[in-house]
């Protein structure tokens, strides 16, 4: 999928207002844009327009999630917390960092207050900020530019290092690519099995590996656990509850800002957050990785225009295809699509593709609900001996893929992918 370029600044500190400065953590930092115009043309998933000043405008780090070092008044185990934002300004050249002793977020010192970077952004979220890729230095491409994002250059941000050396968890949101999220998860599962002593997976719980006991906030605060969880267990803890025997019904009575919508990959079927969550008594435990679903967008508020409307990995998925059909294959081979959505998708300028790099392009539209049988015009041609199935959408994004090897391929008969 192609990304926007953005060259320009990263700021961790106002030498004029050094109290009021930025508050720097290991998923967000502060950037100042060259071009602030560029931000407004952005894709707003949520209808949220960017949160962009004359000081520049955060950046969400894409696909991690970090321990908390500040969040309503509370943080996480500040060991790793802080790990991940000492280790996100090392990577973007910042040195001699140091914090003030009564506000330990906003930093005091350091040997620069900005330096150049450039980031790779398909939008901005529902709080304001940039969704990116972020990188040091400057980028040889112009401004506003499209570059294309892949494995080997999600792995060279400083996204793809923090997640990588086991300093941060992964949250893969819908605006992820399908392939950067397939890449992503590996580059996860491979940090956690590693384990490094300096990373948070040696004292990760309330995962599948083990719930967390919680008999209070302080107890919570000590613990590393995903942070979008910690992020719920603050509010409900801070409303008077003193078990989790009604966490359940506490996340269902708000399905916006408590019970995230999800899609969860290896059942492919829609859930929420309260599926994947297990409390009982001070007992809490996320029950899959979460590198196993995808995070819905918060949804468009009444009347917020969303740019472009939003179809996400999971709404629109392969189920079968016909590689060697009767006869000549050529114009006779087909691919069924499946819209797991209440609404009909209108499949102009969609494309399906193979690993050979052949593309079919899409037209018309796909009932709610409904299966599409697509019969394909022989400029994509699906192997014999197997082949992998891409359905791009029209911002080149991959809403899905599948795979069959040659034991599968019989004359006539269709391949179902158990979807």
């Amino acid at each position: 999928m192609s990304y926007t370029l953005l060259r320009g600044s990263f700021v961790i500190r106002y030498p004029d207002l050094p109290r009021q400065g930025p508050e720097p953590d290991g998923d967000t930092v502060k950037f100042k844009p060259d071009s602030p115009a560029l931000v407004e043309t952005l894709p707003r998933r949520s209808g949220r327009p960017p949160n962009i000043s004359g000081r520049g405008v955060s950046v969400r780090l894409e696909a991690v999630d970090a321990l908390e070092t500040h969040f309503a008044d509370t943080h996480q185990e500040l060991a790793g917390a802080n790990a991940a934002r000492d280790e996100l300004l090392r990577l973007l050249g910042f040195t001699n960092v140091r914090y003030f002793g009564d506000l330990p977020n906003k930093v005091e010192s350091a040997d620069q207050d900005s330096l150049r970077g450039h980031v790779l952004t398909n939008g901005i979220d529902a709080n304001g900020r940039l969704i990116a890729f972020v990188f040091p230095g400057d980028h040889p491409g112009a401004d506003g530019a499209e570059v294309f994002m892949d494995g080997p250059l999600a792995d060279a941000s400083v996204n793809g290092r923090l997640l990588a050396g086991g300093l941060v968890y992964p949250a893969f949101y819908a605006t992820l690519p399908a392939e950067l999220r397939t890449h992503l998860a590996g580059v996860s599962q491979a940090a956690r099995e590693k384990a490094l002593p300096a990373g948070i997976w040696p004292r990760s719980t309330a995962d599948p590996d083990g719930a967390a006991a919680i008999v209070d906030l302080a107890a919570a605060e000590a613990l590393v656990m995903w942070p979008k969880l910690f992020r719920r267990v603050v509010p409900y803890l801070a409303a008077g509850f003193t078990d989790f025997d009604g966490f359940d019904a506490w996340l269902r009575a708000d399905p916006v800002n408590r019970d995230d919508e999800l899609f969860l990959i290896r059942l492919l079927e829609r859930g929420n957050l309260h599926d994947v969550v297990r409390g009982a008594g001070q007992q809490l435990q996320l029950t899959m990785w979460p590198e196993e679903f995808i995070i819905s967008p918060d949804p468009a508020g009444p009347g917020s225009p969303v740019k472009p409307p939003l179809v996400a990995a999971g709404d629109l998925v392969i189920v079968a295809a016909l590689p060697d059909p009767q006869g000549a294959d050529r114009g006779a081979e087909t691919v069924t699509l499946l819209n797991l959505t209440p609404r009909a998708i209108d499949l102009a300028n969609w494309t399906l593709s193979d690993a050979a790099g052949g593309r079919s392009a899409l037209s018309g539209a796909i009932e709610a609900g409904a299966a599409l049988r697509v019969v394909l015009d022989g400029r994509l041609r699906l192997g014999n001996a197997g082949d992998t199935i891409i359905l791009v959408d029209p911002r080149g994004t991959s809403i899905d893929r599948v795979t069959y090897k040659a034991d599968k391929v019989k004359p006539g008969r269709t391949i179902c992918f158990g979807r």
